[in-house]
């Protein structure tokens, strides 16, 4: 066993069941930036080790979240209408690019755009949040007539960037929840629907990585060894989570690993 790749699994299980954001984005470029694994390798074996994970997650929220905490199914219905075909859309797109180099250029660019707004997703949510919530307690009738469809939509924009870069379904994931759903959800239940959709997705972008051939078997079970527990950990500590403290650290790692990778 790598105790290094065990370590780095732990501490991103517990930050992913904590907040729901920091599987692809901490782990993706933790592998390529410090561990010197290949982009392309880093995104297929990131995309196991989150369908795996959170698995866990979801499955902690939903028996342990009491009422409140609980996932919401019929937005995860409509997210999944909307992810699963646009990950199959950029699995073809992207088995049919051949050589390495630029396919590895494009992931690598990719991801660092997505770090990049993601941490300003995480950064901003709350204000997200509050500016959603003053909107649609004046528009909530007509809103609800696009609310479905907008909600397969920003699966789709979700599932096309889980596969390409193994990111976005945490943070982006759960802002484009808020802005949706701001009187429907507390941040308990949104980071628990954030997690169980995450499963489906990244498990069809992983088996569609898994054909390509961008997958290594020893360093997903490395990472694993240190992520189950701490997801455990961090899923039964997500409502004493202090947010103030965690979003803005959070956010300028990904900054940081964002413009590291677009360099």
């Amino acid at each position: 066993m790598d105790w290094l790749h065990a370590i780095a699994g732990l501490f991103v299980g517990v930050m992913v069941g904590m907040t729901g954001v920091g599987g692809g984005s901490l782990m993706a470029p933790i592998l390529i930036l410090l561990f010197g694994v290949s982009p392309t390798t880093a995104v297929g074996t990131d995309l196991w080790f989150a369908a795996i994970t959170k698995s866990v997650g979801g499955f902690v929220h939903h028996h342990h979240g009491g009422a409140e905490g609980r996932p919401d199914y019929e937005v995860i219905k409509r997210l999944c209408l909307g992810s699963l075909p646009a990950a199959v859309i950029v699995l073809i797109l992207l088995s049919q690019i051949d050589a390495q180099q630029i396919k590895g250029g494009l992931i690598m660019n990719a991801l660092g755009v997505v770090l990049i707004l993601t941490a300003i997703a995480t950064l901003f949510r709350g204000r997200f949040h509050h500016m959603a919530v003053h909107a649609r307690k004046d528009t909530a009738r007509n809103f609800l007539r696009y609310q479905a469809g907008l909600t397969v939509a920003a699966g789709a924009l979700l599932g096309a960037m889980v596969t390409l870069t193994s990111v976005g379904a945490g943070a982006l994931g759960a802002t484009l929840l808020l802005a949706l759903y701001p009187l429907r959800m507390r941040l308990q239940k949104l980071i628990a629907t954030d997690i169980v959709h995450a499963v489906p997705l990244t498990l069809v972008a992983g088996l569609g990585h898994l054909f390509i051939g961008n997958f290594n078997l020893l360093l997903l079970l490395n990472l694993l060894a240190g992520s189950i527990p701490g997801i455990i950990i961090g899923s039964m500590l997500a409502s004493k989570v202090p947010e103030k403290v965690l979003q803005p650290l959070l956010a300028c790692v990904l900054v940081v690993a964002g413009w590291r990778l677009l360099g």
